[in-house]
């Protein structure tokens, strides 16, 4: 890339606000979940569908009809009933559909899994980004400090800080305190 495109593209991909930067923010991130969205297969669109309608107050008042319909038709009307009691078709029919909606809600739950995990990396990436930002921004400081004759080194907290965080490390630090039993918990 010229210098020249690499100035242009700079000065137009600045933001000189606050605003300007959040909003430069959103629309990476739009542009993200756009992304997700053309890979969805037409099957997660109808799972996802589905699961929406299921999860509905639509869907309560229409198997409500139903139910109400089916036990009234089936044991209040002087017809021959098609389904006596103890409603063995509606069971059956019932017991169908709970599997069928088991199973298109967990497609929309494993592809929004799918998704969750995506950004938990995109989020876990940005954060160790950021912490290196903040450790190399203290160390610069601490090196301006001592330019100016200003001893760093006298506050101990800036000196634990400046050191570059390890993530492998924190994640051991993290399972030693979970593995450790709480206070008055019997081992088994």
């Amino acid at each position: 890339m010229s210098s020249s495109q690499n100035q242009m593209r700079t000065e137009t991909s600045i933001p000189k606000t606050a605003e300007e930067l959040t909003e430069q923010n959103v629309r990476s991130i739009a542009e993200l979940e756009r992304s997700a969205q053309t890979q969805i297969t037409s099957a997660d669109r109808l799972a996802d569908s589905i699961s929406r309608f299921c999860g509905s107050m639509p869907f309560v008042w229409v198997h409500v009809a139903w139910f109400a319909i089916w036990i009234i038709g089936n044991t209040a009307l002087p017809l021959k009933p098609i389904d006596p009691y103890p409603f063995s078709f509606l069971t059956l029919v019932v017991s169908l559909e709970a599997i069928f909606l088991s199973t298109f809600i967990m497609i929309s739950e494993n592809r929004q899994s799918r998704i969750d995990e995506r950004r938990n990396q995109l989020d876990l990436q940005i954060n160790l980004l950021a912490e290196q930002e903040n450790t190399k921004t203290l160390q610069l400081l601490s090196s301006i400090a001592k330019k100016l004759g200003i001893d760093p080194d006298a506050d101990s907290e800036v000196t634990v800080l400046e050191q570059a965080t390890r993530p492998e490390k924190l994640v051991e630090q993290i399972e030693r305190t979970i593995e450790q039993p709480i206070a008055g918990e019997a081992k088994a």
